[in-house]
């Protein structure tokens, strides 16, 4: 009997066309994305990129110690824009300034009281900041820079809540716009100069607060509060002020209920 002849399986040498339309597939895929990445709406973009920045204004500090962080553009819809955030944060810093303002104003009453100075010290409730102004002829004799001994206890009250906080404090000298009589300054600069230096210089050696939360300016007569024409006014406008910013962990702390 005849042996059967076994035949080769018959090779296909085309296999390689499947491999070559998945490559092309793939390249076609990889050239589309790439074209729809270069036309990229760049207006669209930066919108984009502004509205997620601006958010972030109603959420943490997004690295920085003072709010708002960013200004919000225009906006209509559900945006948070219009969830009224913005005024919340504004009552926010209110309520934490007034809340600092009649703290402080509770810790100097008896220091006040007990000197007969009740109006050495004025608390002004300013947005998001507090400004403490001490009446220049109360604390310094006149066109002096150096301190009263015995107004230092009414320094140190406030200098003892500051320490407690973590905020910059700008230390500005003003005077009225007299000329300078009997005194080692050349004039009001010098002299309102002189004087926030020397609280300053009292509030870190003094109460150890940290030198880069202090400055220091002198204003001269520039920035009157009252007018130079009466005595009361020029009084009023002798003075020293502590402003004290609010930093945004403060403004959390004291506007808590």
């Amino acid at each position: 009997m005849a042996k059967k002849h076994k035949h080769e399986e018959h090779e296909n040498h085309e296999r390689w066309l499947v491999s070559y339309a998945d490559f092309i597939t793939l390249l076609f895929a990889f050239f589309v994305v790439m074209y729809s990445v270069s036309r990229v709406d760049n207006k669209k973009l930066v919108q984009t990129a502004n509205s997620i920045k601006w958010a972030l204004h109603f959420s943490g500090t997004g690295g920085v110690n003072a709010l708002p962080i960013f200004d919000g553009p225009p906006s209509e819809g559900g945006c948070a824009a219009n969830t009224g955030s913005s005024n919340y944060q504004s009552t926010q810093n209110i309520q934490a300034v007034e809340k600092l303002r009649k703290k402080m104003e509770r810790k100097l009453k008896p220091f006040l009281l007990e000197r007969n100075a009740v109006n050495a010290v004025t608390l002004e409730a300013q947005p998001g900041k507090l400004a403490v102004r001490l009446a220049a002829s109360h604390f310094f004799d006149p066109a002096q820079a150096a301190l009263r001994p015995e107004a230092l206890p009414v320094i140190d009250a406030i200098a003892a809540e500051l320490a407690t906080m973590d905020d910059k404090v700008r230390v500005e000298g003003h005077t009225d716009d007299g000329a300078l009589q009997g005194s080692g300054y050349r004039n009001n600069w010098d002299l309102s100069a002189a004087r926030a230096v020397t609280v300053v210089s009292y509030l870190e050696r003094g109460h150890q607060i940290k030198p880069e939360l202090l400055s220091a300016a002198g204003m001269g007569s520039a920035h009157p509060i009252a007018s130079n024409d009466t005595l009361a006014g020029r009084e009023a406008n002798r003075r020293i002020e502590l402003v004290v910013e609010l930093s945004t962990h403060d403004v959390m702390n004291l506007a808590a209920p």
